[in-house]
């Protein structure tokens, strides 16, 4: 089967990543993408190795020279390298005037029949009073416990 992403680095790319290959000063993971992208060259300077003799050399999958073929070519050299950022970032469950209710729920009486507040109480009586759609005891929790109020 014919190759689908061809590596062909340009000069300044080859340079670039022959040093950082030479020093040993980059990343492991860096430096053994930039030892595949040098044996998959298939510029006027490259070796042109088959993706089964990278493999065998670097003891690396198959898949795993194909993949940064592929980020290479649709990406950019700096992708192919470091990889994509992860987006891990999530948006808070409840805004500030929301946290605020809820903390002030928290230090008020708790409800009849009850010593103290439980999490799924308060949960179940933010969604109660509309300060919120819908709110876990997990995300009450949180909340609660970045504050230095003691309930006790």
């Amino acid at each position: 089967m014919a190759k689908r992403y061809l590596v062909r680095l340009s000069e300044a790319e080859r340079t670039e990543l022959e040093a950082l290959v030479k020093t040993g000063r980059a990343a492991a993971r860096k430096r053994l993408h930039a030892q595949i992208l040098l044996k998959a060259d298939e510029g006027e300077h490259g070796p042109a190795w088959t993706d089964t003799a990278i493999m065998k050399a670097l003891d690396v999958s198959i898949r795993t020279v194909e993949r940064l073929r592929q980020c290479l070519v649709e990406e950019g050299l700096e992708t192919a390298l470091t990889g994509r950022p992860q987006a891990r970032y999530k948006s808070p469950k409840l805004d500030g005037g929301q946290e605020a209710h809820l903390i002030a729920l928290a230090c008020s009486t708790p409800p009849t029949g009850r010593k103290r507040w439980s999490l799924r109480l308060l949960a179940d009586r933010m969604v109660e009073l509309e300060y919120v759609d819908t709110v876990s005891y997990e995300t009450v929790r949180q909340v609660l416990k970045k504050t230095n109020s003691s309930p006790g």
